[in-house]
């Protein structure tokens, strides 16, 4: 096993949900391949026998395990698989500096060090692993199914494209060579700031106080980051949010360029509310586009939800647990 770095790692119950008595609940930790040390928290149902099918858990993009990735976890642990939600490198109790930064390739990573570390843990199934991606992590989770045949299936919840998003603008408002150009010439000379001034500006999480003219997905984030909700102290969304430059990688390095070869199972579920529909619609479509192994792959649209009811449920427990123990146990 690889030397992990000494974090340190909170011992009281500091989640945004309640505690689950169905479960045993550790802190672990585990290193990607780059040597930084991730910190998470595994999720076993009591009184389990044998090696159980595992899944591992991240997001949203500027979340942390205490947060939806952890909700996810336990609930899925209280179904019967042996759960990891961890916190992103540069993030949260995660190891690796500077911090607030984020990578397509490094962030992709993650998800494979959590799966290195599930393979080998005497309880877990090497053969029977999944991962879960919620938001950004959405795209991920994606990318590392492309990329990791050990793992089985995959869900992609409420999902982004950070690559897109980034290159293009919210709702590909964005899109053209002279804007991207604009974009890009901004966060170089925010590079330079940086250096002069030896830190890294941050670019503010979910905007507070909320105007009263913001559009509805920003409300949306408010209600869930800004609020006892969801609200967390380490959260980056909930507070001053990723460096300026954090992102900035992902302008020209698209993650789902081999989507159409996963041979895995995927889900892709989406609110029909949700803002960010779009980006599950279209990673579903080009995910099944000339595949051949696209009988396992699987695009379900919930009525009713906006973005952050994939988050915990909203008002009316949006989340469709059941159909993810159904995809996980026939698929792995």
């Amino acid at each position: 096993m690889m030397k992990t770095a000494d974090l340190k790692l909170t011992s009281q119950w500091d989640k945004t949900f309640p505690k689950s008595e169905k479960v045993d609940h550790s802190k672990v930790t585990f290193v990607n391949r780059y040597g930084i040390t991730l910190a998470a928290d595994m999720y076993v149902p009591k009184n389990a026998e044998g090696k159980l099918p595992a899944i591992a858990v991240c997001g949203p993009f500027g979340a942390v395990k205490e947060q939806c990735s952890g909700l996810y976890a336990q609930t899925m642990a209280e179904r019967g698989f042996l759960t990891l939600a961890f916190d992103p490198s540069f993030t949260g109790e995660s190891g690796g500096t500077p911090r607030y930064m984020a990578s397509p390739d490094i962030n992709t990573e993650d998800f494979m060090a959590a799966v290195d570390f599930l393979s080998l843990n005497e309880n877990a199934d090497p053969d029977r692993i999944g991962i879960i991606g919620i938001c950004g992590w959405g795209g991920m989770a994606v990318n590392a199914a492309a990329l990791d045949t050990r793992i089985k299936a995959t869900v992609a919840s409420t999902m982004y494209d950070m690559t897109r998003v980034n290159a293009n603008g919210y709702f590909d408002s964005a899109d053209s060579e002279e804007q991207r150009y604009e974009a890009k010439k901004a966060l170089c000379a925010q590079r330079l700031e940086d250096y002069k001034n030896g830190e890294y500006k941050l670019g503010g999480g979910v905007v507070d106080p909320l105007p009263e003219d913001a559009p509805f997905f920003v409300k949306d984030y408010y209600d869930y980051y800004k609020t006892s909700r969801g609200y967390h102290p380490r959260s980056l969304n909930s507070n001053g949010g990723w460096n300026v430059i954090g992102c900035e990688s992902f302008i020209n390095q698209p993650i789902l360029k081999y989507s159409n070869e996963i041979r895995s199972a995927v889900m892709i579920m989406h609110g029909d509310k949700a803002h960010s529909l779009y980006f599950g619609k279209d990673a579903y479509e080009n995910m099944i586009d000339g595949n051949k192994y696209s009988d396992n792959k699987e695009l379900l649209i919930i009525e009713g939800a906006v973005h952050t009811d994939l988050y915990d449920g909203g008002d009316k427990n949006y989340i469709p647990f059941d159909r993810l123990e159904e995809f996980f146990n026939k698929n792995m």
